[in-house]
């Protein structure tokens, strides 16, 4: 028999393959699904312009019901045409390995996420590097040590084939760092220190609303009391970075005179190198690695200790 799409010029096969796109769309902020769709071919979908790709996904990621729109992605073979990433983790850590599948915690996880472009991004892709990173210990748990970083290069080489977000660096960066850092938060609890969660906030710097939006997301558990405890965790961890934050705010890092005693103790005379250190130490207390506000003795013996300086008589 003959085939039916072999009639079918160039230009058609890509309006075929934008309609699926669009109707998936459609289908995200409707929360209905168009009957008689036809599944293309893979070459169809590659053929589509990439600004018209990523505005359809967007679409789907942005609309009421992304669950939906992800599914139908997937039926009309959108997904393993252009995000294989993505497609790989449909069925994928089902119940043969007591995990639940990644492409239904995917979904919900999306479905949860506030809807900011970068975090439905993320929310989308955070979980792709579990695929290369699943290991299946001798009592039958399943770990997946390392799939966020694996997951980040996964994302890079997926940009190489298929550059999404050209033109919008910034949000590539975004996403990126986002599943780089998706475990972060849910890493908390109440026993870190102060200097600890100024460490984080450091470390994570303007992302931090994202990070947290995209945690609270990723608590797909069913258990109800371990959903609250996850919830509240990252609430609580919200609240310590915005005391920090606010403390300091209020109270310089370094005590008053501390230059002048390091100058003193050191035989530095005011001049780049004394602006240096104290950007050193300050540095150090906006990181966690130094507490604020110590007597000038505490940061004199962290520059001793460090190396970074020596007595004038050494």
């Amino acid at each position: 028999m003959d085939d039916p799409n072999a009639a079918l010029t160039d230009a058609q096969t890509v309006d075929l393959a934008v309609m699926a796109l669009d109707a998936a769309a459609r289908v995200a902020e409707a929360g209905e699904a168009p009957s008689g769709v036809l599944r293309c071919e893979a070459a169809w979908f590659r053929a589509v312009e990439i600004p018209r790709v990523r505005g359809a996904v967007e679409r789907v990621l942005l609309g009421r019901h992304p669950d939906l729109g992800l599914d139908f992605l997937l039926q009309v073979g959108a997904l393993d045409a252009l995000l294989p990433e993505v497609k790989a983790l449909v069925g994928f850590g089902d119940g043969e390995w007591r995990h639940k599948d990644v492409w239904k915690h995917t979904r919900q996880v999306v479905q949860q996420a506030v809807p900011r472009v970068e975090v439905r991004w993320a929310a989308l892709l955070h979980d792709i590097g579990k695929v290369k990173t699943r290991r299946i210990a001798p009592n039958g748990e399943v770990h997946f040590f390392g799939h966020a970083e694996v997951g980040a290069s996964m994302f890079d080489r997926m940009q190489r084939r298929i550059p999404l977000f050209t033109g919008e660096e910034a949000l590539s960066r975004d996403v990126r760092f986002l599943i780089l850092h998706h475990l972060r938060a849910s890493a908390y609890d109440g026993s870190w220190t102060e200097s600890a969660v100024r460490r984080f906030a450091k470390e994570i710097g303007p992302g931090l609303c994202d990070l947290l939006d995209l945690s609270r997301a990723d608590i797909t558990t069913k258990r109800p009391e371990k959903k609250k405890r996850g919830l509240d965790a990252i609430s609580e961890l919200a609240r310590r970075v915005r005391e920090v934050q606010e403390l300091d705010a209020r109270i310089p890092p370094l005590p008053k005179g501390l230059g002048t005693a390091i100058a003193e103790r050191f035989g530095i005379p005011p001049s780049p190198r004394l602006g240096d250190l104290m950007k050193v130490l300050k540095d150090r207390v906006d990181g966690g690695d130094l507490e604020a506000q110590r007597d000038n003795d505490y940061y004199l013996e962290y520059l001793r200790a460090e190396g970074l300086v020596s007595p004038p008589n050494a």
